[in-house]
C-alpha cells in the first residue's frame, strides 16, 4: 500500500454528505463480481443500530466521470483493470479534504483480492475522515461551558444547539431537539476498577435508572437485552477505553434507539470517565446521527 499527500495547492473544497463514497468504476465490473465484493465490504449493515443501515452510502459512476464533477467527493475509490496489482491512497489528489483509493489489477480475482486486503485499511481511513470532517463542521459552533471542565476535568466540543437537561454531582446530561426526536449526550465519573461488558450494561442500567426518564411516572432507560451490544477496546485521547454499541428501550414506554458508550480508563485520576451518546428518532435513519454523536465524545482531552 501507498500513501501520497498532494503537495500543490488544490482549488476546490469537497462538498459531499457524510458517510458518502464514490465508487469510480466501469458498468461491466459494477455488475458482476467486483461490485459485490464492494458492495459486501462498504455497504453491510452498521452494528449496533436497530434497523439494518449501510456502512456507508456508495454511489456508482463510470471511469468516464472521474475527469469532471465527481472529482470534487471527498471519498473516492477508482477501480480499474490494469496489467498490475495495485493499491494506493491519495490525499487531497482532486480537492480536500479528500481519499482517493486507487486500485487495480489485470483479473477480476486480483482486483477483487487487493479490495479484500485492503477493506479495513480503507474504512479506518473513511471513518477517520468523516469523523474529522464532522468536527470540522463543528468547531466554530461549540458550547462555551466551564461547566463540564470544573466538575469533570475534561474539556468536550459539543454543539451549540445542545442544552444541559439534568446535572447532578457527577453526572451531566447534554440534549439537542432534532426534526423527529433527539440526540442527548451523557458524561459521568466512576472509581477506577476492572470490568466487563456486564459490569458496562449494569452500570449504564444503574445510570438510567437514576437518572434518564421518559415522561411518564416509572419510565427509565435500560439496555435492550434482545439483542447482545457490541464491545471492543480502543485508544481514545492517549488512554484505553472500552467502546460499547447497543440499543436501549426505555422501561414501561415504547421509545427505544440506539447508543454508544465509551469508559475511558484515567488512571491517573483513579477514575473511569464515561461518555455516552444516544439518539430517539424513530422515523429517521440513525447511522449519521450516531456518527455525529461519537465525533463530538472523540473532542474529549483531559486536563493536565
Amino acid at each position: 500500500m501507498s500513501c501520497h499527500l498532494k503537495k500543490e495547492e488544490t482549488q476546490q473544497v469537497t462538498s459531499d454528505k457524510i458517510n458518502n463514497v464514490s465508487i469510480i468504476i466501469d458498468d461491466q465490473l459494477w455488475d458482476g463480481e467486483i461490485g459485490d465484493t464492494l458492495r459486501n465490504k462498504f455497504a453491510s449493515p452498521v452494528l449496533g443500530l436497530p434497523q439494518e443501515e449501510p456502512l456507508f452510502t456508495i454511489n456508482q459512476y463510470p471511469l468516464k466521470l472521474l475527469e469532471g464533477y465527481m472529482t470534487n467527493s471527498r471519498n473516492i475509490m477508482v477501480i480499474k483493470k490494469e496489467s498490475k496489482s495495485k493499491f494506493s491512497h491519495q490525499i487531497n489528489e482532486y480537492a480536500q479534504p479528500q481519499n482517493v483509493f486507487h486500485i487495480s489489477g489485470n483479473s477480476v480475482k486480483e482486483i477483487i483480492d487487493t479490495i479484500e486486503k485492503n477493506s479495513n485499511i480503507i474504512i479506518g481511513k473513511l471513518k477517520k475522515t468523516e469523523i474529522n470532517e464532522i468536527q470540522n463542521r463543528n468547531k466554530n459552533n461549540v458550547l462555551r461551558t466551564k461547566k463540564i471542565a470544573n466538575k469533570f476535568h475534561i474539556t468536550l466540543e459539543i454543539p451549540k444547539n445542545f442544552s444541559i437537561v439534568r446535572r447532578k454531582a457527577k453526572f451531566m446530561w447534554f440534549k439537542n431537539e432534532i426534526l423527529g426526536g433527539s440526540i442527548s449526550i451523557v458524561i459521568y465519573e466512576l472509581p477506577f476498577k476492572n470490568f466487563t461488558q456486564n459490569e458496562v450494561i449494569r452500570i449504564r442500567d444503574s445510570i438510567g435508572s437514576l437518572y434518564i426518564h421518559g415522561n411518564e411516572m416509572g419510565t427509565e432507560m435500560k439496555t435492550e437485552d434482545s439483542y447482545s451490544p457490541y464491545s471492543t477496546w480502543i485508544q481514545m485521547a492517549h488512554k484505553r477505553a472500552y467502546e460499547t454499541r447497543g440499543t436501549w428501550i426505555m422501561k414501561n414506554d415504547f421509545m427505544s434507539g440506539p447508543f454508544l458508550n465509551y469508559c475511558i480508563l484515567d488512571q491517573k485520576n483513579k477514575r473511569i470517565m464515561v461518555l455516552e451518546g444516544f439518539c430517539y428518532a424513530p422515523s429517521k435513519p440513525k447511522r449519521d446521527l450516531m456518527l455525529e454523536l461519537e465525533a463530538i465524545i472523540k473532542t474529549i482531552q483531559f486536563k493536565k
